[in-house]
């Protein structure tokens, strides 16, 4: 079992580096674009669209990771004038519907997945894709989004407990 749970560790972190270093060619490829046209040159018809994709892939790969760190957006405003217990509850529910959302979205992205790749549609841009490609990430990473979810509806860890890789900054 401790296996298991190294080789899910290991994977939530490879998708946050593969998110990190797609994010830093995005970079590139944009200041590349950028330089290119300000030298009176036409830069490659691919780049728009690669960059489109790469912040698609960059916002699902890092989804996980970002649920599992804290690093996630939520507002305990309200939960902080709560009773322990009251909080608890609370905490629960929403780590439930968290759940139950992100495998709906699971499903049916990969139901427009699987249409996708019948339909072998074209995402027609700067360049010719696969329209699968879009959707792909999805499916996979909501699935996780909801493991991630649920480790905290059963009591690994909880959302309102310390964050873990993101420190914050006075």
């Amino acid at each position: 079992m401790q296996g298991i749970s190294k080789a899910y560790d290991n994977l939530i972190n490879g998708m946050a580096a593969f998110a990190a270093i797609s994010v830093s060619i995005a970079f590139v490829l944009i200041v590349v674009d950028v330089l290119m046209r300000l030298a009176g040159m036409s830069p490659p018809a691919f780049t728009i669209t690669f960059v489109e994709y790469i912040l698609l892939y960059f916002t699902m790969f890092s989804a996980p990771w970002l649920v599992r760190v804290k690093g996630h957006v939520f507002i305990d405003a309200v939960t902080q004038l709560l009773t322990p217990g009251v909080q608890v509850v609370l905490a629960k529910i929403v780590y439930f519907l968290s759940v139950c959302s992100a495998l709906t979205f699971s499903y049916i992205s990969f139901g427009l997945l699987m249409e996708a790749i019948e339909t072998q549609n074209l995402d027609v841009r700067g360049v010719d894709m696969p329209g699968w490609l879009l959707i792909a990430p999805m499916p996979p990473c909501f699935l996780l989004v909801a493991a991630e979810f649920f480790r905290y509806l059963i009591g690994i860890d909880d959302m309102y407990g310390s964050r873990g890789d993101v420190k914050e900054t006075a």
